[in-house]
């Protein structure tokens, strides 16, 4: 397909997905990767478009650097270490630019391996998430996220892995998979999930990273300290859109051990 750019002319390029009979193209912009050169266009068409109510089953979600993602029904996804893992490879690739004369076609070359190695480690990272939000979409009706304060995260003394999982591209196609398939997405307020028994609501204290439970002294509950801090936030979503506590508890899983699953 070929499109007339101002002052480029007329241009030839791999068109991924139709453009709609009733919409306008407004834009185009122009993006240089390390993998080539790619259009985005920006489309507008006059639609309705429905926003996801809340409705069936809900999900609270949980994020960490041991379990990537915990879930309220009790599903515990490991994390992927998608830069960790390929930094021994990176270290080698930027060993042989140093190696090379600045400014030498060899020396490009070898800076354009590194920046498609970074571009294909991002890629991974999104399909990962991608697929991922597919799966939390599956059984649920309503999904509810911590709101984390990303740029405090990726300062501290983890930020590096705090960044090679991503949260902040997580919660964002996450959001975009429930729109598209009909589900009610909210972010909830993230202060001391993990450090409120979701059975009883007691506060039950700050717990080092080390500890890996939640035990309540006040009622006795015991569950894995993600899982534990997910139904927390499954609760305060529940609020935030009107349902009570007390509708969760008839029938559902608060103060009920729930069977700890694992995917890794």
């Amino acid at each position: 397909m070929h499109w007339r750019l101002p002052k480029i002319g007329w241009v030839k390029f791999y068109q991924s997905r139709e453009i709609p009979d009733s919409g306008t193209v407004k834009q185009a912009h122009i993006i240089k990767r390390a993998s080539g050169w790619y259009v985005l266009l920006i489309v507008q068409w006059d639609v309705s478009v429905p926003q996801p109510i809340p409705h069936g089953e809900a999900v609270g979600i949980d994020v960490g650097l041991t379990s990537f993602i915990a879930t309220s029904n009790g599903l515990t996804v490991k994390r992927p270490r998608f830069f960790v893992d390929a930094e021994r490879k990176l270290k080698l690739l930027q060993k042989r630019v140093c190696k090379k004369r600045i400014g030498s076609n060899n020396w490009r070359k070898a800076q354009k391996k590194v920046a498609k190695f970074h571009e294909y480690i991002a890629r991974c990272r999104k399909d990962w998430h991608s697929k991922l939000s597919h799966q939390i979409c599956n059984d649920a009706g309503m999904v509810f996220v911590e709101d984390l304060n990303l740029v405090g995260l990726s300062r501290s003394i983890l930020g590096k892995h705090c960044l090679d999982a991503g949260f902040g591209q997580l919660f964002n196609i996450l959001e975009q998979t429930c729109f598209k398939r009909g589900v009610y997405f909210q972010k909830v307020d993230s202060h001391k999930t993990s450090q409120i028994c979701p059975s009883c609501g007691v506060e039950t204290g700050k717990k080092e990273l080390s500890v890996r439970t939640h035990i309540c002294s006040n009622c006795g509950y015991t569950t894995d300290r993600d899982v534990a801090a997910a139904q927390v936030v499954l609760q305060r979503g529940l609020a935030a859109v009107g349902h009570t506590v007390k509708m969760l508890v008839e029938g559902k899983f608060t103060g009920i051990p729930v069977k700890q699953e694992s995917y890794g």
